[in-house]
């Protein structure tokens, strides 16, 4: 019997790792018997992936893997391209030995995460980078709409990427903290938007068919 909090990890790397492709239906019946657990608690998780637009819940039809299309994926990315750099000159005025501390931990568990080949975490972990370095913009407002854009980057990139959309040729994000560092505002805006436009081009934006899925089989005993 699994408790609330490890099915949700469990469902989100499903979803991540394409096992649960977009489309797929979340049936609470199948997942309770999956997971051994009540109907209440497969709610709850859920909603909770509802939340951050993995799964998309419809009265009197019930969950599905939530599915971006290849022009939504498009325009969420392009939407980031434009915005993220702009916020640059914020950031920089906010920025100091303690963030740089702060944002470099958080690379760390970046790279440890794409080393270990957790692409669920590295999905999760790199967009937690990039709202939390919006967010020291001192713009509420577009840190938070920043943040709805990661997370729905996150879902696009369950759909349509792969290991190289968090793992970038022109480098890790390192490489911007040490931009930052030296207070090189063109640079580090020239960066980031090569590093989201490189994001954007290792998508496959294809459409994926539904299938048949085999929760039991999917989920039963599986605790990685």
């Amino acid at each position: 019997m699994s408790n609330d909090k490890d099915i949700y990890p469990r469902i989100l790397k499903a979803i991540v790792e394409h096992q649960l492709p977009p489309g797929a239906r979340l049936p609470e019946d199948k997942l309770s018997e999956a997971f051994g657990v009540s109907r209440t608690g497969i709610r709850k998780v859920l909603q909770r992936l509802a939340i951050e637009r993995f799964v998309t819940i419809e009265k009197n039809k019930g969950a599905h893997v939530s599915r971006p299309t290849p022009q939504e994926a498009q325009e969420v990315l392009d939407s980031r391209i434009l915005l993220e750099p702009q916020l640059i000159p914020q950031i920089l005025q906010h920025w100091d030995l303690r963030q740089s501390e702060r944002f470099r931990n958080m690379v760390d568990e970046e790279n440890q995460a794409i080393a270990q080949n957790r692409l669920a975490d590295s999905i999760q972990l790199t967009a937690r980078f990039h709202y939390a370095l919006a967010g020291l913009s001192g713009n509420a407002v577009l840190a938070e709409f920043v943040e709805q854009l990661c997370y729905r980057s996150s879902l696009v990139i369950a759909a349509y990427g792969s290991k190289s959309s968090v793992s970038c040729d022109c480098g890790d994000h390192s490489t911007l903290i040490d931009i930052f560092d030296s207070g090189d505002t063109v640079k580090a805006q020239n960066w980031m938007r090569h590093h989201l436009v490189h994001i954007r081009e290792s998508l496959t934006l294809d459409d994926e068919q539904s299938q048949s899925i085999n929760f039991v089989e999917l989920f039963a005993g599986k605790q990685n």
